[in-house]
C-alpha cells in the first residue's frame, strides 16, 4: 500500500518556525512530485508548493515566497517543507501528495496541522 505520512505541525507564535515532513512508502519515490497544500477553516484547499521528481524545481504560492522551502531527500523517502516567518494566516491543514504526472496527485497524507498564534 502506498502511504504518505505528513508531520511536524503544532503550534507556534507569530515569526516562528516549523519543518513538516512528508514520509513515503510504498512508491518509487524519486519518480514522483511531491506538493504541499494546505486547508484553513472555512476556506477551499491551497496549494502551497511543490517540487520536482526529476530536476527538484520549484513552485510557491505568492503568499509563502520567500518564507516557506521545499525540499526533499530520495535516500529518505521524504520530502520536507521549511516554514519561517509564519504569520496566522498560515494557520491550517497541511498536507502532502504524490504526482507521478504533472499537476495529477495520486497519493495524498492525512495532513497535520499548523497553528500560528498571534
Amino acid at each position: 500500500d502506498v502511504q504518505l505520512q505528513a508531520s511536524g505541525g503544532g503550534l507556534v507564535q507569530v515569526g516562528g518556525s516549523l519543518r513538516l515532513s512528508c514520509a513515503a512508502s510504498g512508491v518509487t519515490f524519486d519518480e514522483y512530485a511531491i506538493g504541499w497544500f494546505r486547508q484553513a477553516p472555512g476556506k477551499e484547499r491551497e496549494k502551497v508548493s511543490c517540487i520536482s521528481s526529476y530536476d527538484g524545481s520549484t513552485y510557491y504560492a505568492d503568499s509563502v515566497k520567500g518564507r516557506f522551502t521545499v525540499s526533499r531527500d530520495n535516500a529518505k523517502n521524504t520530502a520536507y517543507l521549511q516554514m519561517n516567518s509564519l504569520k496566522p494566516e498560515d494557520t491550517a491543514v497541511y498536507y502532502c501528495a504524490a504526482a507521478k504526472n504533472p499537476g495529477k496527485y495520486d497519493y495524498w497524507g492525512q495532513g497535520t496541522l499548523v497553528t500560528v498564534s498571534s
